[in-house]
């Protein structure tokens, strides 16, 4: 019998996914994972926007995939998140949330009633005897928040809490400093992308990336004039029924977006290396549905100039009766970073 459990749900723009951890004394175990497919439009830059289609994939997720929890933890990343390392007085934990508000109002920029708030504290400082706290101020537009708790609860659910994505990744995937001092990890969804870089577990920097694997879908529908499956399958290698020249095409529109894309993911790692020179990134660890795009490792190693390798979520966890086979997990490995990550913050 599995022991405690945990489910993390993770709302993209081209479907929702959910995972489910057990976890006892002998460790933690994947029990299910699930995804469903979301129409067009429902989400939009990882935000919901069609509330009644969201709940009823959320529905279809739980039927077909057997999820048997209604507690979930939710993760939330697009425009209206804001992460900034900021420092602030050393208070304890509780005076700290309870000031928060007061604290960090100039930081911001949306009204803070407006915002939902949280300081991840990355180390503690101490100059000339005046203690301190560095660390990560999260910053949420309260209205998005809502929307998306909303949309879980129409399907029947209740949300625990509610997690910033880019976490979610780094607990999943993020490996302990045995391996690297520093990491970068990029998880690239539909629409959004998360970048974080982590010393041994603790986030150093964070940065939303509004762009993802469907802008260079797009970009290939709209030079083929094809349908967006059609365009899909292009990107990923898999279909045969398009002409040599169309192939060539569809090769010069993903080189453009994949040139956009990669030098945005190198100018945000070398803005945080150039104010961090201290805690440079060793290796970049990819994970998520658009990493799958040919050439994308490639031309990120080139670009970061480190090494560039796919993360795997699933290795360090037992694996239940999931219904899933080996092929099928290793289909899916991928894209389990973010709900895997988000199970986990209820564990932890």
């Amino acid at each position: 019998m599995p022991g405690r459990t945990a489910i993390g749900l993770d709302i993209g723009t081209s479907g929702v996914r959910a995972a489910e951890l057990s976890y006892d004394k002998t460790g933690v175990t994947l029990e299910k994972f699930g995804q469903v497919a979301l129409p067009e439009g429902a989400v939009r830059d990882g935000e919901v926007v069609d509330r009644a289609a969201v709940a009823d994939a959320i529905k279809a997720l739980w039927r077909g995939s057997g999820f048997r929890g209604k507690k979930v933890a939710l993760g939330v990343a697009n425009q209206r998140v804001v992460v900034r390392q900021i420092d602030l007085p050393w208070m304890p934990a509780a005076e700290l949330k309870q000031s928060l508000p007061l604290q960090v109002q100039d930081f911001l920029p949306m009204p803070v009633e407006d915002s939902v708030l949280d300081f991840h504290v990355t180390e503690e400082l101490n100059d000339g005897g005046t203690r301190g706290l560095r660390g990560l101020l999260v910053a949420a537009s309260r209205d998005m928040v809502m929307s998306n708790i909303e949309a879980v609860q129409a399907a029947g659910m209740r949300v625990t809490s509610v997690d910033l994505t880019s976490f979610a990744v780094l607990r999943s995937v993020g490996r302990p400093a045995g391996e690297v001092a520093t990491e970068a990890l990029i998880d690239i969804g539909s629409r959004i992308s998360n970048l974080v870089v982590h010393s041994g577990g603790v986030p150093r920097f964070v940065r939303v990336l509004l762009t993802g694997g469907q802008d260079i879908t797009d970009a290939i529908a709209e030079r083929l004039g094809v349908p967006t499956a059609l365009a899909e399958a292009v990107k990923r290698g898999t279909d045969t029924e398009v002409t040599d020249e169309e192939l060539r095409l569809a090769g010069s529109a993903v080189d453009l977006m994949l040139e956009v894309f990669v030098d945005e993911i190198r100018s945000s790692i070398d803005y945080y290396a150039a104010s961090n020179p201290q805690f440079r990134p060793e290796r970049l660890v990819v994970s998520g549905g658009g990493s799958l795009v040919r050439g994308l490792t490639d031309r990120l190693s080139s670009a970061v100039r480190l090494p560039v390798v796919f993360a795997n979520p699933i290795s360090p966890l037992h694996v239940g009766r999931t219904g899933l086979d080996e092929q099928q997990l290793e289909l899916v490995q991928p894209l389990a970073a973010v709900p895997v990550g988000l199970a986990l913050g209820v564990i932890s």
